[in-house]
C-alpha cells in the first residue's frame, strides 16, 4: 500500500458527515512507514468530519491502470499543522505537478491527516 501511496497515484478519500452520509473526494495521497497521509485545510468539510468521526476509507488506484488498487479502512490518529503541513503540500504538488503548490490556493491552515489502517487490501 505504501508504494501505491508514494507514487503519483490518486486516492478517493471518504469521510462520514454529521448527517451520517458519506462524502468522497479525489485527493493527492502519500504515506510514511505506517500510515497513509492526506493533506487538506482546516476549514474544509472533510477535516471537520474527521474531527467528529476519525473513521475513514482511502482507495488508491494506479493512475494508468485503475483496476489495480488498494484500500485502507482506518482512523485518523494524528494531525500535523504548521510549517510541516505547508511543506508537505509543496512536496505533493512537486510529485503530481512538478512545481510547488500555488500559495494563492491556500485559504486556511494546511493540515496532514495521518491514517492508521485497521484493514488493508490490494487488488
Amino acid at each position: 500500500m505504501r508504494d501505491l501511496a508514494q507514487a503519483a497515484n490518486f486516492a478517493a478519500f471518504t469521510v462520514r458527515l454529521l448527517s451520517g452520509d458519506a462524502m468522497t473526494h479525489v485527493m493527492w495521497v502519500d504515506a510514511d512507514d505506517d500510515q497513509v497521509l492526506i493533506n487538506t485545510e482546516v476549514h474544509r468539510a472533510k477535516f471537520k468530519a474527521v474531527e467528529r468521526d476519525p473513521r475513514v476509507t482511502v482507495m488508491i488506484w494506479v493512475k494508468d491502470d485503475p483496476y489495480t488498487y488498494g484500500e485502507v479502512r482506518g482512523r485518523v490518529v494524528e494531525t500535523t499543522r504548521g510549517p510541516k503541513a505547508r511543506a508537505h503540500i509543496d512536496a505533493l504538488s512537486q510529485k503530481y505537478r512538478g512545481r510547488d503548490f500555488d500559495p494563492g490556493n491556500i485559504t486556511s491552515e494546511r493540515v496532514i491527516l495521518k491514517i492508521a489502517p485497521d484493514l488493508q487490501r490490494c487488488h
